[in-house]
């Protein structure tokens, strides 16, 4: 069976990306119609069927977060997943808590798109293995602190406050910050830059990004300031380290 996907984006090219995207992961999904506005896509669902919306936010006429309001009210059969900018994390966050199965943050990443559509599978077509794989999962993923460093790691939310953290887990920030301290050894500060250099020197070393990109995807507001935590932590500063990989 091949379930019917409707991706609603003010962008045509980022839309045809999606679709590429969608066409490459070798899963029972399959785009039937792309909408440019919110509004488009709900006069289509309304005598058209779609089992997941993929949405933008941000688009004229109805933005996403309204046409997921709609869907939640009158389409009880129908997902909706948020494709969002980094600018745009706050309204992802709000979608989530109105109802979306998940979210993406944009550039989409081909291994984010894959997980979240077999994890939208194993909810309405479980099978043993993957069932058995989940429970697994769960069992391991079973403290509050953990839930969080799984979220990181798999939303990559390298610029994670401390408050939406413990929100997350509904925790209260003090308790939690408490609980991380007592259960991993160390600050969830010096976890997330732990976790953020890790991330900075996978960047540094395969791929071409500038360093003022990296800083930016890695939730860093200044450059100069994610340069001197590099260099705090590596002993090297992100040109430095570069250079070292590729001497002249």
């Amino acid at each position: 069976m091949t379930h019917r996907i409707l991706l609603v984006e003010d962008e045509k090219w980022v839309r045809t990306a999606l679709r590429k995207v969608i066409e490459k992961i070798n899963l029972p999904f399959a785009v039937v119609h792309e909408s440019s506005n919110g509004m488009e896509a709900w006069k289509w669902l309304e005598h058209s069927h779609a089992d997941i919306v993929v949405t933008d936010i941000r688009m004229p006429v109805m933005d996403g977060l309204t046409l997921l309001k709609q869907i939640r009210e009158k389409l009880k059969q129908t997902d909706t997943i948020i494709v969002s900018g980094h600018d745009e994390f706050a309204y992802a966050q709000q979608a989530v808590r109105l109802g979306a199965f998940d979210y993406f943050l944009k550039p989409v990443d081909t291994g984010d798109i894959t997980e979240c559509f077999r994890n939208w599978l194993q909810r309405y077509e479980p099978d043993p293995a993957s069932t058995e794989a989940q429970q697994a999962e769960n069992q391991h993923i079973r403290t509050p602190v953990d839930q969080v460093i799984h979220y990181i790691e798999s939303h990559h939310r390298y610029d994670l406050m401390l408050a939406e953290a413990a929100a997350l887990v509904h925790l209260n920030s003090s308790y939690f910050c408490k609980l991380f301290k007592q259960q991993k050894g160390m600050t969830f500060t010096d976890f997330l830059t732990s976790v953020r250099m890790r991330e900075a020197v996978r960047l540094l070393e395969h791929t071409s990004l500038r360093i003022t990109e990296i800083a930016d995807r890695l939730g860093f507001a200044d450059a100069a300031y994610f340069s001197n935590t590099f260099k705090k932590e590596v002993g090297a500063s992100p040109s430095e380290y570069r250079k070292r990989l590729h001497p002249a």
